[in-house]
């Protein structure tokens, strides 16, 4: 008898366990099937029950955050993206996903189809992405494999964003061992739309025709979502296929056809492909309504011949969608996207059999319960074992008190300033078009937070990306909180309301006792402080697994955080001093402690001691108090307290405006170290004018938020007491220097030790 045009091998336990299952979890798909599952079911239960789609192994933990609030359209975890209410008729459609192990292995299209996969969540909900940022860590750029990461992450992003016509207006990036051989790139889109306008990932209505359109299937990125669930390693190489490849200007016009048709009013519910493709869309899409669907892959237009029901359905090729039309109306949506010249083929239809059914050359390949394959329904759970860290014990009994004196502060001031870390990113940030669709206020660079108008409308977005590692590894809970803490001081600091939180939580193997106890603390942590600041969670990704065989990365909890400014006229101009004459004052905490800081890491090798101080609910009365004085119009500039601490807050603020100041250490009880370098947070540097500082100063008084004048913004030169006296041209130099030379492997100096 002659094989079949597509043959697949028979299914064993053996089998199973190279796609990445467990033995429980076959035997489970065989109770549900009530026989042994075909190799096409057996690879769609592998990418669906993958951590990267079920998050079988964190959804019991994201449970707990706190997803509720006033301005909420949608729960977290419901749509493609999270959905905040900005008044006037006027969404939000906000989110943020990883992109880390694609890059790792491939590290321009790796970010590129990062950057694409995120937009496409947000117009899926009908939303037009009007922002880009992004959160980029990376190992030593003394290694050249690091810089080669770093340049092509960079370029991916620049080349997808900047075709794709959106603006990429923040974001961070950090360097540090712990991220060696594993970087992340975490990518975050933002987006307007009209209530009305607002589009779901439903498939209502039997009988109703799907569709795929957009790009044509190819075999790139097959089993992508299982590679990105597991461990880096020097196999990961060989996996380069599973490297989706990303084209800008096909998205461009799947945006604008996907806008175009969702306002004919014949699309009952969209859907991106992304992670898993025709698979996961189908099957959500499907569970999400009690439906089924039957699918017919010989119609799906393919760029690679003779690609098996395995291959079609696994795939991970750009720019796709998942539409269910009303019946009938099938046409409207495909002429608008052949406008468009782009493929729209009905290649199935909506049942009322609660299944996934799967056709290739005519034959049933594949038929499975829908709601067996998703998070929710029949997707595994699991709580994990946890165990206290022991590096813990070691890192918080180890005596830094020897490291809060050194002999010269003009020296050390110098020296921290060559941490990449704390250095500009022009270098990156400017590869990146920032100003394309005109909204763009204050763009990456000196600013804490982006800041975009929304056109026809007085109101205007504060958007930033915010977490640092080290304080996570250095104490979970409370790194978790100051993630929150962090990315709220940015809004305020750009005139904004904190509204909502995306999050992008990377971490190591949660099969790992002492990881999963870090990532339960550190999600506890964003809890916490998401209770205090009123900005719950509207969703985001997870992202395990990043370690290699030197082992995890620093937990590193990303915080992208919306913020709201109700007349864009009242936003904070950019960080930088403004006027010469102005009161230089500092409000907020005192500044004790030198736990956790880059001053430590940088200049002495050492990550150790404590997370920083943080009292939320002192920061919380801080970051009112300094967002009514920017609306009262008491505020020239401001700009947070954080990496490098007072020192280099100072520097920035004379770097980004030219202008130098006149400063004198006017804080109580700590010595001069950790005045300047200490990172305990709550901590704001403002600058005012002299016939407003009394009203300024008066203001925080009421709040019982301590304020001190500590000079003047004038001349050319930084001085500090006794302590420096430094041109703001000799701080420019380096300050600019600093990555450009490191990324052409010319500073060894300019690198982390």
């Amino acid at each position: 008898m002659a094989k079949s045009k597509h043959s697949e091998p028979e299914v064993t336990i053996e089998l199973a366990r190279e796609h990445g299952l467990i033995d429980e979890e076959y035997e489970k798909i065989r109770e549900y099937l009530g026989r042994t599952p075909t190799f096409t079911e057996l690879g769609v239960y592998s990418v669906m029950w993958s951590e990267h789609c079920s998050y079988k192994n964190s959804v019991a933990v994201l449970k707990t955050l706190p997803k509720s609030g006033k301005n909420l359209l949608v729960g977290a975890g419901e749509e493609n993206a999270g959905l905040v209410d900005i008044g006037d008729g006027l969404a939000c459609a906000f989110k943020i996903e990883s992109h880390n192990h694609p890059s790792a292995v491939e590290p321009y299209q790796g970010a590129a189809t990062g950057v694409g996969g995120i937009h496409r969540d947000i117009f899926t909900m009908g939303a037009r992405p009007v922002a880009a940022l992004n959160s980029l860590r990376f190992g030593s750029m003394s290694e050249p494999r690091v810089r080669y990461l770093l340049d092509g992450v960079v370029r991916g992003i620049a080349d997808y964003g900047n075709s794709f016509g959106v603006p990429t207006v923040g974001g961070e990036i950090y360097f540090d061992k712990s991220y060696e051989g594993n970087p992340l790139v975490n990518a975050m889109s933002v987006g307007i739309v009209k209530h009305e306008d607002t589009a779901s990932a439903v498939a209502d209505g039997v009988g109703n025709p799907v569709l795929i359109v957009g790009a044509s299937t190819g075999r790139d990125g097959i089993h992508g979502a299982t590679f990105a669930s597991e461990e880096i390693s020097e196999k990961s190489e060989a996996k380069r296929p599973s490297v989706q490849v990303g084209d800008p200007f096909t998205e461009k016009l799947l945006l604008e056809a996907t806008l175009e048709a969702l306002k004919t009013g014949a699309i009952v519910g969209i859907q991106d492909m992304g992670a898993a493709g025709i698979s996961c869309s189908s099957s959500e899409m499907s569970a999400k309504t009690g439906v089924g669907m039957h699918v017919d892959l010989d119609k799906v237009p393919l760029r690679e011949a003779d690609m098996s029901a395995y291959e079609i359905l696994l795939s991970e090729s750009q720019e796709r969608m998942l539409i269910v039309a009303h019946k009938g109306r099938e046409q409207e949506v495909m002429d608008v996207f052949a406008k468009w010249d782009l493929n729209a083929v009905v290649i199935g239809e909506v049942t009322d059999t609660g299944r996934v059914v799967y056709l290739r050359d005519g034959k049933v390949k594949a038929d499975m319960p829908a709601d067996s394959l998703v998070l929710g329904g029949g997707a595994p759970v699991y709580i994990r074992e946890t165990s206290k860290p022991e590096y813990l014990e070691k890192t918080g009994s180890t005596d830094i008190s020897s490291y809060v004196d050194v002999a010269d502060v003009q020296e050390t001031m110098l020296a921290l300033l060559q941490s990449p870390n704390i250095a500009s990113k022009r270098w990156v940030y400017e590869q990146y078009d920032y100003m394309v669709r005109t909204n763009t206020v204050t763009g990456p660079g000196p600013s804490d937070a982006g800041v975009v108008r929304i056109k026809d409308s007085k109101k205007a977005l504060a958007v930033t990306t915010d977490c640092n590692g080290r304080y996570v590894y250095l104490n979970p809970r409370k790194g978790g909180q100051i993630a929150v803490a962090e990315a709220a001081r940015n809004i305020v600091c750009a005139g904004g309301k904190p509204m909502a939180i995306t999050n992008c939580l990377n971490f190591g193997n949660p099969y790992k006792p002492e990881v999963y106890w870090t990532f339960k603390e550190a999600v506890g942590g964003m809890g916490d402080a998401c209770e205090v600041f009123e900005t719950p969670v509207t969703g985001g990704n997870v992202s395990f697994y990043n370690e290699n065989p030197r082992g995890a990365i620093f937990p590193t909890p990303v915080i992208g955080m919306l913020g709201l400014i109700e007349d864009c006229e009242k936003h904070t101009t950019p960080a930088g001093f403004q006027t010469a004459g102005d009161d230089i004052i500092y409000v907020g905490a005192s500044r004790s402690g030198i736990d956790g800081t880059e001053y430590l890491s940088f200049l002495h090798d050492l990550t150790a001691g404590d997370a920083p101080d943080l009292d939320m609910e002192f920061e919380r009365a801080l970051q009112q108090t300094v967002l009514r004085a920017i609306h009262e119009g008491l505020v020239s500039s401001a700009h947070d307290l954080s990496d490098g601490g007072l020192a280099i807050s100072l520097i920035e603020k004379t770097i980004f405006s030219g202008i130098g100041a006149n400063v004198r250490l006017d804080l109580p009880g700590q010595n001069v170290v950790e005045q300047l370098f200490s990172e305990a947070q709550s901590g704001i540097l403002l600058s005012v004018s002299p016939e407003r500082r009394e009203e300024l100063t008066s203001l925080f008084r009421e709040a019982d938020i301590p304020a001190y004048h500590l000079g003047v913004v004038e001349g050319d030169r930084l001085i500090i007491e006794d302590f420096a006296d430094i041109p703001v041209e000799t701080l420019r130099s380096i300050y600019e220097g600093v990555v450009p030379d490191a990324v052409s492997g010319n500073a060894a100096a300019a690198t982390p030790v």
